[in-house]
């Protein structure tokens, strides 16, 4: 069985800054940071952009502070993306229609984004039911063990072990290359999100695409592999 695994914000979808700006309201709102520093946040997890994010504006992190973090930050991602102008990426909609009706092929996700914040984009778009299972930004800050923690939850919901022929992960940043080399996946990278063509290429993936609309010679692979 194929898998593949999809990273969401940059690949899937761009949500016209509605993430971010959440992030910034909670700490000006909730925790008395007047002119919060932004951090960095491609591909990144949510669990480590949060603690960058209180080391940056001197907010000393406590798990109760995460869960306090997290709980106000979903409530106004939410209402932040009706009024963003976020959209689907080109490409995105046709190809999961496609692979969605192939037998023998598990669509899931390998995203930084905690899991409800995973639901609430793709909800927003039309996007979520196309996906399974997969890994989420909840616990780790490293974008790394998120990868290890997908492979690990789809092969016990598929009840056998993935070969690394048959496993696919797609993202837009460096990070995406790096973490499906962490747990032996093939990447395909896309220019859409967060790095361009340039920042891509050092990190080697095995389809460079400057879309998703251009994933016929990928597909074909899969189909090989099959």
């Amino acid at each position: 069985m194929n898998v593949i695994l999809f990273d969401i914000d940059g690949t899937l979808i761009r949500c016209g800054g509605a993430g971010l700006h959440a992030l910034l309201v909670v700490m000006r709102e909730e925790f008395g940071v007047e002119d919060p520093q932004p951090v960095p946040v491609h591909g990144c997890t949510d669990q480590g952009i949060v603690r960058e994010l209180f080391r940056a504006n001197g907010v000393t992190y406590t798990e109760d502070r995460w869960s306090k973090f997290m709980s106000l930050y979903l409530e106004c991602l939410e209402s932040e993306l009706t009024r963003s102008k976020g959209h689907v990426l080109p490409g995105v909609q046709t190809l999961l229609e496609s692979l969605s009706k192939q037998r023998d092929l598990y669509l899931g996700l390998l995203t930084g984004n905690v899991k409800r914040g995973a639901e609430i984009k793709l909800d927003r778009f039309g996007l979520r039911h196309y996906f399974r299972g997969g890994g989420f930004g909840d616990h780790h800050p490293l974008r790394d063990d998120v990868a290890r923690a997908a492979r690990k939850q789809v092969e016990e919901e598929l009840g056998q072990k993935i070969s690394e022929e048959s496993l696919w992960v797609v993202g837009d940043t460096p990070a995406d290359v790096q973490c499906g080399r962490a747990i032996g996946a093939r990447v395909v990278a896309v220019c859409t999100g967060g790095s361009d063509r340039a920042d891509l290429e050092p990190s080697a993936p095995d389809f460079l695409l400057n879309d998703l609309t251009e994933c016929q010679a990928w597909l074909d692979e899969i189909q090989r592999g099959a």
